[in-house]
């Protein structure tokens, strides 16, 4: 048993092809590390979080975080301390704090390409015995969630990283108690993975992979396994690694005395926001404050099915293949078993758990390496010799690609060739903002400001919108007639080259679209007039909540004042002592801009502000960008 065993480890590792990761790595590069340096930090919790990390540094507390001075509960720490981590090696660079990131990114595509082999190597072909998880790997590195949603510092790739080491690392523990060998490293490896995923996005980490083994083992009739898991080894490896923070950032952020009348309890700390309101409150939409939006069912599940495309086109007759292969009754141990249960319950679980509780429009990442699972499987099967399974995988790939990518991809070449013949040419030096419509409705989505495009602003987007269209050609009519000729390899590799010209394309758009949704370049404004006549009492002021201009922060290096911002992530942190002053109104500000310091004033609003600070001692416009100008008094 021990030579088989020996036997099986070698087979996978030698279905490993150095030209499949050599395709995987170079889209790495091409579309991580090639957008790592544009554009800069967007406001929100982009910056936020970065900034965070560097308040980490500038503190030497790496328990509680900080924003602005203000304690900050929201998050586990493990984002915080990569980007602090990388920015102590590379220096405080925008850059440097996103590299954490990007290799991440990478560390999920040799993870999904490893559990792909695993999971269709009996179908891939054996010439490639790495198909099924190249083709994996590929949708992940060129589809749109994944790749949308690695611009900006948020941990849910991450989690779709866990989430695959995690379903691996039980199939092989399962695999060794099948073979009388011991699960024990698979076992410890999978809780100290697991101990990642709390640190990085709370108890989901918990909830999704223990929620996977239990039905898995369930649906199987295998629960009477669930012993010889190592689980008193695994919760001690898990409690290793998870509870020191925990325990820590609960001493030091003890209970205090709370307002009343405002729906907090009469005394909380850490414990109390971050365990109770940040994950059960969260849950069932109790949080306090409420300042997330709440996608509805029916879109977030579509939303899904988008972040995948277009690789979501071969998702029904995949999840057709994997029903029928559950209703043949196969053993729990046949290789087409495991790959439809494991893929379907691990899907089901992410998707099913927000369907159930609050959720935001990306917030289903963690299910999509199983969606690209699931497609790569079917590619996996029409590339076989299997005549039976690679006629019918190519009859599902053929008519979807025909009746539905073939003419979407159709429509929105179109559409994108239209706008990038007809905008009209904006004047040289056009702010963009002035093009732009306000739909402040949508601002709670991460994506919301798309919605502010007009006509008339398409024409500072003509070069991606034309590198679109070209790049919908090559992704919808010319792959399909590739496959239908029967090159369904070079098919799927033009499917992933045209969603890299339009990725880039997209990315292109976000630099020049930067000006809406980041402050870097108003930010090195204040920093060059500092520089130019420099005052040791500046006070830089943004007019609003930390949101709207969170970017000054970690470019000016300088703690700012919030007019009216003592709401959303600011506003539990700031009834602690120790909590800096640097929360203005109305009158507070006007007694600022008269007295002796120079005031940068960040508004959203210049001609009222103007107006009213005026009558009290001069205003001076330093610069304007995106609809954001910094006013001063000096």
């Amino acid at each position: 048993m021990n030579q088989d065993t020996t036997q099986l480890a070698s087979f996978r590792r030698c279905c490993w092809s150095l030209r499949s990761v050599a395709i995987l790595v170079l889209a790495w590069l091409i579309l991580q590390i090639g957008g790592l340096f544009t554009p800069g930090l967007l406001d929100d919790v982009d910056s936020i979080y970065i900034e965070i990390a560097r308040e980490m540094l500038r503190r030497h507390d790496f328990v509680t975080p900080y924003i602005d001075g203000i304690r900050f509960f929201d998050k586990p720490p493990l984002m915080f301390w990569m980007a602090a981590g990388s920015m102590h090696l590379f220096g405080v660079h925008d850059w440097a704090a996103r590299l954490p990131l990007a290799l991440s990114v990478l560390a999920l595509f040799l993870a999904v390409y490893a559990l792909g082999i695993r999971l269709f190597r009996d179908i891939s072909p054996a010439s490639h015995p790495d198909r099924g998880g190249f083709y994996a790997a590929l949708a992940v590195a060129t589809s749109i969630g994944p790749y949308l949603y690695t611009r900006f510092y948020i941990p849910d790739i991450l989690l779709a990283l866990w989430m695959t080491l995690a379903v691996h690392l039980f199939l092989v523990a399962l695999d060794r108690i099948h073979e009388q060998a011991s699960p024990l490293i698979p076992c410890l490896a999978f809780a100290a993975v697991m101990a990642l995923n709390v640190l990085t996005k709370g108890l989901i980490g918990l909830a999704f992979p223990i929620g996977f083994v239990l039905l898995y083992l369930a649906f199987t009739r295998q629960l009477r396994l669930l012993p010889r898991f190592h689980l008193i080894s695994s919760a001690a490896v898990f409690l290793a690694i998870a509870a020191p923070w925990h325990i820590l950032a609960a001493l030091r952020n003890p209970a205090i005395a709370l307002p009343p009348r405002l729906g907090l309890p009469a005394t909380g700390g850490w414990a109390w926001f971050y365990l109770y309101n940040e994950h059960i409150a969260r849950f069932l939409g109790r949080r306090i404050p409420h300042d997330y939006g709440l996608v509805p069912i029916p879109i977030f599940w579509l939303l899904c099915a988008i972040w995948i495309m277009p690789w979501a086109i071969f998702l029904p007759g995949a999840i057709r293949e994997h029903i029928r292969v559950l209703r043949h009754k196969l053993p729990a141990t046949d290789p087409r078993r495991e790959a439809a249960l494991s893929l379907l319950l691990w899907a089901i679980v992410v998707l099913g758990f927000f369907t159930l509780s609050s959720r935001q429009e990306y917030y289903g990442l963690p299910a999509l390496p199983a969606l690209a699972l699931m497609a790569a499987g079917l590619l996996a099967r029409a590339d076989s010799r299997l005549q039976d399974s690679a006629t019918s995988a190519n009859r599902s790939a053929l008519a979807w690609s025909a009746w539905f990518l073939v003419p979407l991809t159709a429509i929105i070449a179109a559409i994108c060739g239209y706008f990038a013949l007809s905008a009209p040419h904006p004047a040289p030096g056009t702010d963009l903002a002035s093009l732009l419509a306000e739909n402040p409705a949508f601002y709670n989505l991460s994506l919301g400001h798309i919605f502010d495009l007009t006509g008339a602003a398409m024409g500072l987007f003509r070069g991606p919108l034309t590198a679109v269209a070209l790049g919908m050609i090559a992704l919808g009519p010319i792959s399909y007639l590739l496959r239908r000729r029967g090159h369904a390899y070079a098919a799927n590799l033009i499917l992933a080259a045209a969603m890299t010209v339009t990725l880039l394309a997209a990315h292109v758009g976000l630099a020049r679209f930067y000006p809406i949704i980041g402050s870097k370049g108003l930010a090195h404004a204040i920093n060059e007039q500092r520089k130019v006549d420099p005052r040791a009492d500046d006070l830089i002021v943004l007019d609003g909540e930390l949101t709207s201009g969170s970017t000054l922060i970690f470019y000016t290096r300088q703690q700012i004042h919030l007019i009216d911002g003592r709401v959303n992530g600011l506003w539990y942190g700031s009834f602690w002592p120790d909590a800096p002053h640097i929360f203005e109104t109305e009158s507070s500000l006007r007694q600022l801009w008269v007295g002796p310091r120079r005031i940068f004033l960040f508004t959203y609003k210049p001609a009222a502000r103007t107006r009213d600070l005026a009558p009290f001692a001069p205003v001076h416009t330093l610069a304007t960008a995106g609809g954001k100008t910094v006013l001063t008094n000096r």
